[in-house]
């Protein structure tokens, strides 16, 4: 097939496409208002330093306390990372900041932590609208993490634990991400690529006769034509 019978297939159905591609552009369009500035949006992460105190009684002949202090604080890190994004450690949150005045609920507070770990460190985040209430939010779960250690970690059976805030939180804008900004156009190139391509398969489908070369692909011999008026 030449380059001119891909042209006569578009422009047979070219409104498909433009139609298709008008229609997903208008529905994308309502839905994420790419002319609108997206709400600013802040980030606040704080680190800590999980360790486990060595044993005192032990035979150094037979193993490093240290060692296993240290082996002990990797694996506590794994479940102490949960505890910091449970709806637990929310609601302490929570009371903090209701003494303050500030009322948000612990849902909302769990789901804006994010938490990652690395060996003993662990790195908490929160992200957040408004700026004062994050400053808030993260001051009030470094509180809760250094008068309240004993609490959480008796619970996982250690209670010998230490957590140092290594950095302290720092509020921060968040800019908008690639994909609010590229969902839109590609929406809509997406759907012009479909109405294209949907162009050809109701060509391929189609089993008229349109041309006299048609005619003659399939055996038959054109005696004459009439032109348009």
């Amino acid at each position: 097939m030449e380059l001119r019978d891909y042209w006569r297939i578009v422009r047979r159905r070219w409104w498909i496409p433009v139609a298709l591609t008008l229609l997903v552009a208008g529905i994308s369009a309502a839905q994420l208002r790419p002319w609108r500035s997206p709400p600013p949006s802040y980030s606040a992460s704080l680190r800590l330093l999980v360790s486990v105190l060595p044993a005192t009684q032990a035979d150094a002949s037979l193993y490093d306390p240290r060692y296993y202090a240290w082996l002990t604080s990797e694996y506590l890190v794994d479940d102490f990372t949960e505890v910091v994004g449970s709806e637990l450690f929310a609601q302490a949150i929570n009371r903090r900041l209701a003494v303050q005045g500030i009322a948000i609920h612990p849902g909302l507070i769990q789901g804006s932590a994010v938490t990652g770990k690395q060996h003993r460190l662990i790195r908490l985040s929160f992200s957040w609208g408004d700026p004062a209430q994050l400053e808030a939010i993260a001051q009030a779960a470094v509180a809760e993490l250094s008068e309240n250690t004993p609490v959480y970690f008796q619970q996982l059976g250690t209670p010998d634990v230490q957590v140092t805030l290594l950095d302290s939180p720092s509020v921060s804008p968040v800019g908008v991400g690639i994909r609010q900004q590229l969902e839109w156009p590609l929406r809509v190139i997406l759907a012009l690529i479909a109405g294209i391509g949907l162009l050809f398969v109701l060509d391929y489908l189609d089993t008229s006769i349109r041309r006299s070369d048609e005619l003659e692909e399939i055996g038959l011999v054109v005696m004459g034509t009439i032109p348009k008026a």
